[in-house]
């Protein structure tokens, strides 16, 4: 058995039935091996798709991803891709090839030291030098992906490593996740505060997720009765239609939300980073608030806001001990109340079509069993608003990195992942546009993915900032020269619709989700169209901006 050999009976011994992938020179030998296996490779047209596809895969499964690329800029390219799982704290697995060690350090054709690279934006990044640390290190990566608050690994193989004979090599072992120590001591001090609060607010975020944490957290908010509000990545948590789900908070979130926060006296914050796109001035968010801080990541407990209690380790187990009814009725009113009142409300979009709109037309449509998959602009803070989301594996979003060009390839990611779920990629016409290319990925396969692009042909966040925050000076947002979308999908052979009138709106989407295999709707919307309510960057929380475009 030679290294590439092994690395396909590794990557069988970890249930791997599919990854991504675009072959070159120095992965070769990997490639090979794969033709005698049953693992589905898909072809993406960019090493970046490879990377975001294997991503998507990831986030809708809950298993770890996988993606390969060769030496050089094949590997480059996944650079952006891995930061994203990085930051989102998604598993991952990159294999790329690398030059034969005899020319590592020469300047070789396409030689790059991935490994210097990656290493800030991977959870533990690995070059393989001799063939006997091959088994050990695939060992070590996925379990390194999954374990604790999971992330990306890289492997980077020289072509040698992949050729070299691997002699009285025992058969891979499946890895196993890693066992953390239980808090316990600080369990008692939390249940004193929230039950000597008076204005409790929950703060949920993507480390619900990650720590299969769903159904304690919701227990825990059930039965404690304390209204909640999440960070984008953490939409999903509890059903976005629930009467405790005060909705997202932070830059485009509810008022309702960001203005109980600011009152709230105690935060339960359960898997969360404290994102500046969520607290906004940190100085002044949520004032009042002593702070209850439950996560896996030891590291994150006091990064940014310093906590009267912390409770490292299992969500699991520290939710359910805090599962203790409240007494707090009167701040439960005052909460939803003000939700009615200040909620997500639809703006007024004219004569025309408006994103809030269409999306909630949408979700009454797909009765919000669909998974979207979001690209990054105004497009994505309006699916979050106005798209009500049951589970965070439903909402794939690029969130800490903010990644133009996510929401295509995550598409087929997730849609490989459950072949039979409808899967929806809103777009905007920036974003689309990053990867466009992959809409050869979704022809070849045939894969029954959904392409909504909101055109409002300019790069509608970036406008917005510069009308708010810029007095309306205008720099190179201008997007008007767009392709005819519709006959870019249908070059594709992709079937596509066009429409700009809201009276259309019902029945063009019934036809795309209607629509056998993959199917693209093109609605054109108003540039001067802006996401509301907003803080500006730098501002409080209470600084909301709730009124009409400028």
């Amino acid at each position: 058995m030679n290294g590439a050999e092994h690395i396909v009976n590794k990557l069988m011994s970890e249930g791997v039935d599919t990854l991504f992938g675009y072959p070159g020179g120095c992965i070769m030998p990997l490639y090979d091996a794969l033709l005698k296996s049953p693992i589905r490779h898909i072809l993406c047209r960019h090493e970046q798709g490879t990377a975001f596809a294997a991503n998507g895969y990831a986030r809708a499964s809950g298993r770890v991803g996988v993606c390969l690329a060769t030496s050089g800029p094949g590997a480059t390219n996944l650079m952006t891709g891995l930061a994203d799982a990085f930051m989102d704290s998604v598993p991952m697995v990159a294999i790329t090839g690398q030059v034969p060690t005899s020319l590592i350090g020469t300047d070789a054709f396409q030689e790059i030291d991935v490994l210097g690279m990656s290493l800030p934006i991977t959870k533990q990044s690995f070059l393989v030098e001799d063939i006997q640390e091959l088994p050990d290190i695939l060992d070590q990566a996925f379990q390194i992906a999954r374990e604790g608050r999971p992330g990306p690994v890289l492997v980077d193989l020289p072509k040698d490593i992949q050729l070299a004979s691997l002699p009285d090599a025992a058969p891979p072992r499946p890895s196993e996740a890693a066992t953390y120590a239980y808090a316990d001591d600080p369990l008692q001090q939390a249940i004193d505060l929230i039950q000597a609060s008076h204005k409790p607010i929950v703060y949920g975020g993507g480390g619900i997720l990650l720590g299969d944490a769903i159904i304690p957290f919701r227990h825990f908010v059930e039965t404690s009765g304390i209204p909640s509000v999440f960070s984008l990545k953490g939409l999903g948590a509890l059903p976005g239609d629930h009467p405790l789900n005060m909705g997202m908070l932070g830059m485009h979130g509810s008022v309702a939300a960001n203005q109980s926060v600011q009152e709230a006296d105690l935060l339960i914050a359960v898997g969360v980073r404290f994102d500046d796109r969520v607290t906004g001035k940190l100085s002044r968010f949520a004032p009042h608030a002593q702070v209850i801080h439950l996560d896996i990541d030891p590291a994150e407990i006091g990064k940014l806001r310093q906590v009267a209690c912390a409770l490292k380790g299992d969500l699991r187990r520290n939710l359910k001990a805090l599962a203790i009814k409240q007494n707090l009725d009167d701040w439960r009113s005052q909460c939803q109340q003000r939700l009615k009142q200040d909620g997500y409300a639809l703006p007024d979009a004219g004569n025309g079509i408006s994103g809030p709109h269409l999306l909630r037309q949408l979700s009454d449509m797909t009765r919000g069993q669909a998974i979207v998959s979001c690209d990054v602009g105004q497009h994505q803070m309006w699916v979050a608003q106005h798209y009500p989301i049951d589970h965070p594996r439903k909402h794939l979003t690029s969130g800490g990195l903010g990644a133009m060009g996510f929401g295509l390839p995550a598409a087929i990611g997730a849609q490989l992942a459950h072949p039979q779920s409808t899967v929806i990629n809103v777009a905007g016409d920036g974003s689309f546009m990053m990867n466009v290319q992959e809409l050869a990925t979704i022809g070849r396969y045939k894969l029954p993915i959904k392409i909504i692009i909101l055109d409002n042909q300019a790069l509608g966040m970036v406008r917005q900032q510069q009308a708010v925050c810029y007095d309306g000076r205008f720099s190179e947002i201008d997007l008007s020269d767009n392709p005819d979308f519709c006959a870019l999908a249908r070059a594709f052979d992709i079937p596509a619709q066009s429409i700009s009138e809201p009276d259309a709106m019902a029945y063009a989407i019934n036809k795309l989700l209607e629509t056998p295999g993959p199917a693209l709707l093109h609605v054109a919307i108003a540039t001067e169209n802006n996401v509301w309510p907003m803080v500006k960057p730098g501002d409080a929380n209470d600084q909301i901006l709730t009124g009409a475009n400028p």
